[in-house]
């Protein structure tokens, strides 16, 4: 049973998103006195693509039967190889990698706040409105 239409779902798929965004950011911020690191990012639309392609192929002999469910995405990670911020060949830019932390937490907080808002919904309801 499928209480909100699939929205928790989407919720939890870009809660994840955001999580695996963040541990790269909090990744390239430690090794940003590192030679020759460099700085890697997370890709929305792999994470997209790969989660596009999760369901696996059943062997069918109705066609009532749906395909499996897989929960494993693609990464989504990617670095810049041939991106040199300092004389170190180090390629992380702290400024940049700031501003993608805080655009990051904005993002997180307001899934939080979203489904906040849903599981409120529900718990308003088997109360009866009270």
């Amino acid at each position: 049973m499928d209480l909100f239409g699939g929205t928790i779902r989407n919720i939890e798929n870009g809660l994840s998103y955001a999580t695996l965004k963040h541990k790269t950011i909090a990744n390239n911020i430690a090794n940003v006195d590192t030679p020759n690191y460099k700085a890697k990012d997370v890709s929305f639309r792999s994470m997209l693509e790969g989660a596009k392609q999760t369901s696996i192929a059943a062997n069918k002999n109705d066609v009532r039967h749906y395909d499996f469910d897989a929960e494993q995405f693609k990464s989504g990670v990617f670095d810049y190889a041939n991106l040199r911020a300092r004389h170190n060949g180090n390629g992380v830019n702290m400024d940049a990698e700031q501003a993608k932390l805080a655009e990051n937490t904005i993002y997180y907080n307001a899934l939080i706040d979203r489904v906040n808002g849903k599981l409120n919904t529900l718990n308003t309801v088997i109360k009866g409105g009270k």
